[in-house]
């Protein structure tokens, strides 16, 4: 069954426990109604009607370093090393795998070459392998994927289908928003439940609505199963409330930008699930700054440096995303983080794991800044969970801003006790040399551990969905310009814009990196990128066919660094690493369908999708 409107119809049972014939979970959100009959009455009562289908495909991570682990045994004990997101994920599952307790068995993280969600729970199982093989063969075993392997079995971002409605009054304010989401979740229960919470809690965007009703649901199928990938389901919302949007611009021949700027939530106002926005709400910041740099739209009709006849347009779109866990979800994980003394300095110790996000960096410069010191002095001691505690997974845009947090009160609370001890002893100096004297010392380890405590205010209720659904968020804008060849039918981006409130860029260069890399993931997602299935398996399971963008492909990618500081991150700073991934699909879209005048709603706008469209194209 690779249908999920025939796996929503039920004659084949895959899995039921409890949310519907073969439906791993379901969220409903309402906002400003108490009944079906309300909300339909609203949108009797509208001026406008706007409704839309969307499809976004399947992606694969593509990350440069396949799955790869290995483990062995010695003294009764297992130790596993290998490419990882989340070590005490592993190690959680390991304990069950083994029937042993958390000091019989060791999960290092190597150094790996990107994850994007794909190395968050899916290590597990390999492991699992690699733990039962060594402990069979009294040796070493090393499991390493081959490419075609790993796109084969790995998850890949749920293809989703997302039913849109938008009532709209005379004056183009928003009246209500309906929304049906479907994901394909695949054969297993993974990470869906996660990635669906997600993508229905961004889905009725960044505008205001004082009415609201959003049911998701992820199905089973016989598809490899679908997990997390970066934005994990609110990419896939994003898309459909953005395309949205454009086209109520283009029923009131309203500019587009214009249109989100009236319509878009400040602090002050309240999201679909009744959050309050306070602090760090960067709505003007980002809108200002795209204005700033948008210039003249390209000239709409000329010729490529082939000759050939093109056609150009320009779209833009605005959207949100949380930043941390969902929720309670912070709370319930309760990361730690510890800072101490080391020999020659500092440690740092955390379970969040540097997968070329530069976690290794942030955590020694927000250290560094706490104690008062060189940062040459910090060191980042290495994901090991017999050494660093429990932080919480590396997802969710949660790295710098929640741990990062915890690392800065730890070392701020270390740095008053080595000074206090110096005190009692009359030493002072540098607190590196307070740090030196310490270690030299006959003492026990002087260590500052510390745990996540949530900012104040923040209430959420599970069981209605409704409340704080994240400490703050994100807020960013897309401008990209399109060329349309119209005899091959590419379409080719020239130029693509992000402005995103990121709180405190605490590194600049590596902000600027997280910010581009998105972009292109989601440059290569709207135009190139697709996972095809055949009779449930994967019919692209190479580098070949299941492409991704290049060096060639990527366009100048401009990056504007929008900074409303946010009062419980370090230094003001929040999540940065999913945002770029979740507006410039819809911009694409945006901008080919202003070149050619026909909407495209489904993902990839490939060349064969853009040639289906020819015989509505709008030109001269």
């Amino acid at each position: 069954m690779f249908d999920v409107d025939a796996a929503l119809a039920g004659a084949q049972r895959l899995f039921d426990a409890g949310h519907g014939v073969n439906v791993f979970k379901q969220f409903v959100i309402r906002k400003g109604h108490a009944s079906d009959a309300e909300l339909d009455a609203v949108f009797a009562g509208a001026a406008h009607v706007i409704e839309g289908s969307y499809a976004t495909s399947p992606q694969e991570q593509m990350y440069v370093e396949p799955q790869a682990m290995m483990a062995w045994w010695r003294d009764g004990r297992c130790h596993i090393v290998g490419s990882m997101q989340c070590p005490f994920y592993v190690h959680k599952a390991m304990k069950v795998l083994l029937a042993c307790g958390a000091d019989d068995v060791e999960i290092a993280q190597s150094v790996t070459g990107g994850g994007f969600g794909g190395k968050e729970e899916y290590p597990s199982m390999i492991a699992a392998h690699v733990a039962l093989l060594a402990r069979k063969a009294g040796r070493a075993v090393k499991m390493v994927y081959d490419r075609d392997e790993d796109i084969a079995a790995t998850t890949k971002r749920h293809p989703c289908w997302t039913r849109h409605r938008l009532a709209v009054d005379a004056r183009g304010e928003l009246c209500a928003i309906d929304i049906d989401v479907v994901m394909d979740g695949g054969a297993y229960l993974t990470l869906s439940p996660v990635v669906l919470s997600r993508g229905v809690l961004h889905a009725a965007g960044p505008y205001r609505c004082p009415v609201v009703r959003v049911r998701g649901r992820v199905v089973a199928t016989n598809h490899p199963p679908h997990g997390a990938f970066r934005g994990f389901g609110a990419p896939q919302t994003t898309f459909a409330y953005e395309r949205q949007i454009q086209k109520l611009a283009r029923l009131r021949g309203e500019d587009a930008l214009a249109l989100r700027k009236r319509l878009a939530l400040r602090a002050g106002d309240t999201t679909a699930t009744g959050q309050l926005l306070g602090a760090s709400v960067g709505t003007d910041e980002v809108f200002a700054a795209i204005e700033s740099v948008a210039g003249r739209p390209p000239v709409r009709d000329g010729v490529n440096a082939h000759g050939a006849p093109v056609r150009r347009g320009r779209g833009v779109c605005f959207y949100f995303h949380g930043a941390g866990f969902t929720g309670s979800g912070e709370q319930r994980l309760a990361g730690r983080a510890t800072v101490a003394v080391g020999r020659n300095g500092f440690e740092v110790r955390s379970s969040s794991t540097d997968i070329g996000q530069g976690a290794i960096t942030i955590f020694t410069q927000i250290a560094a800044a706490a104690l008062g010191v060189d940062p040459a002095h910090i060191a980042v001691v290495d994901p090991t969970t017999s050494r660093v505690p429990d932080s919480g997974p590396t997802v969710a845009s949660r790295t710098c801003m929640v741990v990062g947090a915890v690392i800065d009160r730890a070392a701020r609370v270390l740095r008053r006790r080595l000074e206090a001890w110096g005190a009692e002893r009359g030493t002072s100096g540098p607190l590196v040399e307070l740090a030196r004297a310490y270690a030299a010392e006959p003492c026990a380890e002087l260590a500052e551990t510390a745990t996540y405590e949530p900012p104040p205010g923040i209430a959420w209720d599970d069981a209605t969905y409704t409340g704080a659904a994240y400490p703050v968020y994100g807020w960013a804008a897309c401008l990209v310009d399109v060329e349309i060849d119209l005899d091959t039918c590419e379409a080719r981006v020239l130029r693509c814009v992000q402005a995103v409130d990121v709180g405190k860029a605490i590194n600049p260069a590596i902000v600027r990196g997280q910010i581009e890399g998105g972009t292109l993931q989601a440059l290569g997602w709207a135009l190139l990128e697709n996972v095809v299935y055949r009779d449930g398996k994967v019919a692209n399971a190479n580098m070949t066919n299941c492409i991704v963008p290049t060096f060639a492909d990527a366009p100048e990618l401009e990056t504007l660094l929008v900074e409303v500081p946010y009062p419980f991150g370090p230094s003001g700073a929040k999540g940065v690493g999913e945002i770029p991934m979740d507006g410039p699909a819809a911009a694409v879209a945006n901008a080919v369908e202003d070149a050619l005048g026909v909407a495209f709603d489904e993902l990839p706008i490939s060349p064969e999708a853009i040639a289906a469209t020819r015989p509505r194209w709008r030109l001269p």
